[in-house]
């Protein structure tokens, strides 16, 4: 049974109307979950992260103005949400969710987490949807365990892990790897250990080759200990910020390459589902649904 990481307040923030952040996605993946056999006792109730580990990639002002509603406009507007007790309280929860799941995929091997995937997050700014960098954070975390000295963060969400990379500039424990559409947001990119800037229009055949050659040159290169693993699925055919031509057999195909390899190295892997933005959100969940199927959490 694959431990799945879920709280319903994922899903319960009041946006505007027509906002392009898919707020309800997750409640609706959890409910497609349960529709496909999954039992509840594979869910995970995350508790909020602790004040004391977001400051291990962020900086204490940054942390502050945000949890106590002093950020600036010109920060929140950066970060592309309204700011409110909610928002605050999501925001906890969900990074809290996938260091859980980090926790859990150590235990058990695999693990996957309902959300994440917010590595836009910088160590002084959110940006793009992202306030806090749940990928470092988890990785920072997972590298306390006795064993694990460097952890792999394999990023295939179609906008660069640009705040991913450089929280772990610095850091050698840390391992980052990119493939994102190369003109696309954001518009400056950070230099990842590894990155595979992809052509827009970019279809299955030649996507997969390229995240096949990026997991094989990862693992020989890094020798890692963990995998967190970012599915977003903006890089759908059908997503509306993606601009490649990805079906949805490609993501699951590019799901089950991920997880093969980190069986095949024997090293757990933590799974975030990422972005996706399509409109129509029964279509949405079941681009991300692929993610479950590829891990062994549904048939």
């Amino acid at each position: 049974m694959v431990p799945l990481v879920f709280h319903p307040i994922y899903s319960q923030l009041a946006l505007p109307a027509r906002h392009r952040f898919p707020i309800q996605k997750y409640q609706s993946l959890k409910d497609k979950l349960i529709k496909s056999g999954v039992v509840e006792d594979s869910f995970w109730r995350p508790l909020p992260i602790e004040y004391a580990k977001i400051n291990a990639a962020h900086s204490a002002f940054y942390v502050d103005s945000f949890l106590n509603g002093t950020i600036n406009d010109k920060a929140i507007r950066r970060i592309g949400m309204p700011w409110s007790e909610q928002f605050v309280q999501r925001t906890l929860h969900a990074v809290g969710g996938t260091v859980l799941a980090s926790q859990l995929a150590m235990e058990h091997g695999v693990a996957l987490n309902l959300t994440g995937g917010y590595h836009h997050a910088f160590f002084d700014a959110g940006s793009g949807f992202c306030v806090f960098n749940d990928i470092i954070l988890s990785a920072k975390e997972m590298l306390k365990k006795p064993g694990i000295d460097r952890v792999l963060a394999f990023d295939c969400d179609v906008h660069q892990g640009d705040g991913t990379a450089l929280l772990a500039s610095e850091d050698s424990s840390i391992y980052t790897v990119s493939l994102h559409c190369e003109k696309n947001f954001p518009a400056r990119k950070q230099h990842s250990d590894l990155d595979f800037p992809l052509s827009r229009g970019m279809a299955d055949d030649e996507y997969l080759h390229v995240v096949e050659c990026a997991i094989n040159l990862a693992f020989s290169t890094a020798l890692p200990d963990a995998v967190i693993y970012d599915g977003g699925v903006d890089i759908h055919e059908a997503d509306d910020l993606g601009y490649l031509q990805i079906s949805t057999k490609g993501v699951y195909e590019r799901d089950k390459l991920v997880f093969d390899a980190c069986k095949r190295y024997g090293v757990p892997v933590v799974a975030v589902i990422g972005g996706g933005y399509q409109r129509d959100i029964d279509d949405l969940v079941d681009v991300h649904f692929q993610l479950f199927r590829a891990a062994g959490a549904v048939k």
